[in-house]
């Protein structure tokens, strides 16, 4: 994970992240000088031969004669950064290397998300759970991420990252039990599959609430910053999350407060069924850093090599320059949005159907790790064998295993319960003696 300061900023003057294309090389991390108004007994305009001007706060402002609008539109769309072609061959040599076993892991969870996601989208066809979401065409924002940032890090997911908790030690039987709800789920079944959470691995509980993590994340930086942590926040949504206010909020006040918070944003193309181009009419996700004072970088999300660069990069500078950034990773949702969406009634077949194939991001990462000799068509029919197995096992294990009982749903809230809730318990104890058929046998009353 570490790297030295003369490794870092080498690679860091070959990024570019800020809209105007400047190299990090050239950039500080100075905010505006002035963010106080001038004296009121001086705050008169200035005057020189060829210009007027005045200090307000935030910094001296030139008075111009002539009307001009800014532009809606920039005549050039933000660059999108990549390490490696579709092909896996790096298009340079100036990005910080990972070491063959690195790679091999990241590989190595990258699999591990693609059959999970096609076994419990299985299990939940076949009722065995109730729902599920996948995360295929995006595995390599999950674990690159994850393994450019340390444990320290706080991570603050929406419902499409449960890489960086595999990548932490989240073990599948662990990733089974929350999705069957059963009694070693951490939420203790309450709350639907998919939600994701563990102190342990200082990842937030998963909440379906658009956005709301993203105002959560700035204020656990800013904790970090009053504690003189060496850590960051980073905090994942999608560009339908983008249209929220708190994506807004959050951005302000941690340009504001200058909080040490990693903003990615899986832009996929889709916020369910709405299409990007009915999210916003700017260039994409990226452009909207800038507006509130955040550094910012558009990424190919389908390169694992360009998110691990970029999010180290980014981790580097939020910790020591005190700052936010954000990150847009330009990437495809190949699956359906979830087990209760049909996506083909949207977007056409084919065009998912080329991402899948063309542009998957596991495939392009295999290439790569295999022309440095660090796997082999047996290493990867060894790993996808011994997966599937685990994960068949720990499904049978996880639907078999007594759900929590009725008392956790009305605990952890007050230390004395009140008497309505109290009641409420006893209601839903009565309702499952009296209408048993209606429950799975493995809930007691």
């Amino acid at each position: 994970m570490w790297i030295s300061k003369t490794i870092f900023n080498h690679f860091k003057s070959r990024l570019n992240f800020t809209p105007n294309y400047a190299p990090l090389s050239l950039l500080s991390p100075r905010r505006f000088a002035s963010t106080i108004a001038q004296n009121p007994s001086t705050f008169n305009s200035i005057h020189d031969a060829n210009q007027q001007v005045i200090d307000f706060p935030g910094g001296t402002v030139k008075f111009i004669p002539e009307m001009r609008f800014i532009s809606e539109t920039s005549p050039k769309r933000i660059p999108c950064y990549r390490v490696l072609d579709d092909d896996g061959q790096p298009l340079a040599n100036n990005f910080v290397q990972v070491s063959e076993e690195v790679a091999v892991r990241m590989y190595s969870n990258m699999v591990t998300l693609q059959i999970m996601d096609t076994i419990f989208y299985e299990a939940q066809r076949q009722g065995r759970i109730s729902f599920y979401a996948t995360t295929i065409g995006e595995e390599a924002i999950n674990i690159a991420s994850a393994a450019a940032l340390t444990r320290e890090d706080v991570i603050f997911p929406q419902y499409r990252e449960p890489g960086p908790l595999l990548w932490r030690g989240f073990t599948l039987q662990e990733i089974a039990h929350q999705c069957f709800s059963n009694k070693y789920d951490n939420g203790k079944g309450r709350q639907m599959p998919i939600h994701y959470g563990s102190n342990k691995h200082n990842y937030f509980t998963v909440a379906s609430t658009v956005a709301t993590q993203v105002p959560h994340a700035v204020g656990a930086a800013y904790s970090l910053k009053m504690d003189k942590k060496d850590a960051c926040s980073i905090t994942y949504f999608g560009d339908g999350g983008s249209s929220e206010g708190d994506f807004h909020a959050a951005l302000n006040f941690a340009a504001v407060m200058e909080a040490p918070v990693i903003f990615l944003c899986r832009n996929n193309g889709w916020a369910i069924s709405t299409p990007t181009s009915d999210q916003f009419r700017s260039d994409g996700v990226v452009v909207k850093g800038q507006a509130y004072g955040v550094r910012s970088i558009r990424v190919d999300g389908n390169d694992a090599l360009a998110i691990y660069n970029a999010v180290q990069a980014a981790r580097e500078m939020a910790i020591s320059e005190e700052r936010p950034v954000l990150i847009e990773a330009l990437t495809y949702r190949v699956g359906h949005h979830s087990t209760s969406d049909d996506s083909t009634k949207y977007r056409p077949a084919n065009e998912i159907e080329w991402w899948r194939l063309a542009r998957d991001p596991v495939a392009r990462f295999r290439k790569w790790i295999e022309r440095n000799g660090w796997w082999n068509d047996m290493a990867e029919s060894e790993l996808r064998n011994s997966l599937r197995q685990q994960l068949l096992h720990s499904i049978q294990v996880a639907e078999n295993i007594e759900k929590p009982p009725i008392e956790d749903i009305f605990n952890d809230v007050y230390d004395v319960p009140p008497s309505n809730l109290r009641e409420q318990e006893q209601w839903v104890k009565d309702t499952i003696k009296k209408h048993p058929l209606d429950y799975p046998e493995n809930i007691s009353a």
